[in-house]
């Protein structure tokens, strides 16, 4: 291995394929490696056996699951916001070419110990169980003056303003119940907790109105979602990569992070050998050691996942053949909410009358497990489940002095925006400017 690379990327995960997909766009010379002999990292898709294998290696999964190859089941449960900004870079690269996408069938919020759908529009609002009659008029009200907003004309605004008032003043002009404020502000702007209620309410303006336009461009839910599962999306960025020149290496663990005697990056070594490059970027889960006495990441929480083998769909969601359920934290007395993705043999992710269910949220206690059982609950009965419980890192430093870029670990949001978030982050750090997007044009021979 004694060619030099402009940046070696370690981890296939899909914020790490985004960017190497995009650099070699950009003319980088890319090599990237991965421990794993699969795509993905922690956002990889596995097949039964890979699944039961990384869960409970001493057990052979059950024969009336089906085909193997039928499954691939996330092991991170996200959906993709169909207005969001994954969703552009889906586009401007043409990645799209690569994947079909199916539409997420609804998006329901939990309330007084019941899943309700999440109305998105001022005329969902008005036939809305979640709110009585009254609540409904003042939930219209409110729903119209964002809908209605224009930055440039002040009669819009209703004495508000967006970049200067918090969030909880806009509530009360509107005089809404903090219950309607919780599906609001956990169920459409995706919170996870509610610090976003004393600050000013601009962002959380963008979020609904993000959602509400989602909603609109597909009808179901704001949501689609890749056929084949999740770690289509990372596999699809990694072809990207290798039409523009990158070089993929999977199965090759990494003995060490070789850095010179100022502590700059000079190269990586598997295998004996090392190869050189002027930069890295890698996941966390390759820097938690430190070869010259570093801290490079820190844990800043933990995330509890559970992935639910489910035999039925979820009931109260209308036999939905896939959904989303958010559980806002003041429901269950927590700090942040308990989020419920679920799937099905419609987007080719696991056998026919199987549907895959992922409970997750922020470890808040030491009895994690405990923490999810109020989402649990709304499952009904659960054929097998799996559950992971995996740091949070993020990185010390930005990497401009040791030109080590380190990027963070998948979150509990139930999206992909703050993933997107990160690969503007990390590529600013490492080009020096700004991500812009342009359409390219790639020849495709027949």
């Amino acid at each position: 291995m004694d060619e030099e690379y402009d940046v070696i990327v370690l981890g296939t995960g899909l914020t790490e394929c985004i960017l190497s997909g995009l650099l070699s766009v950009e003319g980088k010379k890319v090599l990237h490696m991965d421990r794993n002999d699969y795509y993905g990292g922690d956002s990889a898709s596995l097949n039964l056996t890979q699944l039961y294998r990384k869960f409970r290696p001493d057990q052979e999964p059950p024969t009336e699951l089906g085909r193997d190859r039928d499954y691939a089941v996330d092991l991170v449960p996200k959906f993709i916001i169909a207005s969001g900004e994954l969703t552009k870079i889906l586009v401007h690269t043409d990645v799209t070419r690569y994947l079909e996408f199916k539409q997420i069938a609804g998006s329901f919020v939990y309330r007084d110990g019941r899943i309700s759908k999440v109305p998105s529009t001022e005329m969902e609002a008005v036939k809305s169980p979640l709110m009585g009659l009254f609540e409904k008029r003042r939930a219209k009200k409110f729903f119209e003056f964002l809908q209605g907003w224009r930055d440039d004309d002040p009669a819009t605004h209703q004495g508000i303003n967006l970049d200067r008032d918090s969030m909880k003043t806009v509530y009360e002009k509107f005089g809404l119940e903090p219950g309607t404020q919780d599906f609001i502000g956990h169920a459409m702007a995706l919170y996870l907790d509610d610090d976003y209620i004393t600050k000013p309410a601009r962002p959380t303006y963008d979020r609904i109105i993000l959602y509400t336009s989602s909603m609109a461009r597909y009808g179901k839910s704001p949501y689609i979602y890749p056929l084949y599962g999740l770690g289509e999306l990372p596999q699809s960025f990694a072809r990207l990569s290798a039409i523009y020149g990158g070089t993929y290496m999977l199965d090759k663990p990494i003995e060490k992070i070789v850095t010179d005697s100022d502590g700059k990056f000079v190269g990586v070594t598997s295998g004996g050998e090392t190869v050189k490059a002027k930069q890295v970027i890698g996941d966390p889960s390759y820097f938690t050691g430190s070869d010259d006495g570093k801290v490079r990441v820190i844990e800043e929480g933990k995330v509890i996942r559970a992935i639910c083998i489910l035999k039925h769909p979820i009931p109260g969601t209308d036999d939905s053949d896939s959904c989303q359920i958010i559980i806002p934290q003041n429901q269950v007395n927590r700090r942040n909410d308990i989020y419920i993705a679920m799937v099905s043999s419609t987007h080719n992710v696991c056998a026919k009358d199987v549907y895959i269910a992922i409970v997750s949220t922020i470890v808040e206690t030491d009895k994690p497990e405990l923490e999810i059982r109020p989402g649990l609950a709304l499952l009904g009965p659960i054929y097998d489940k799996f559950v992971s419980i995996t740091p949070l890192y993020t990185p010390t430093s930005s990497g401009k002095e040791d030109n080590i870029f380190i990027t963070r670990s998948y979150d509990a949001t139930s999206h992909f925006e703050t993933v997107v978030d990160d690969v503007h982050d990390v590529w600013k750090r490492v080009i020096g400017s700004d991500l812009v997007l342009k359409k390219r044009e790639v020849e495709v021979q027949e």
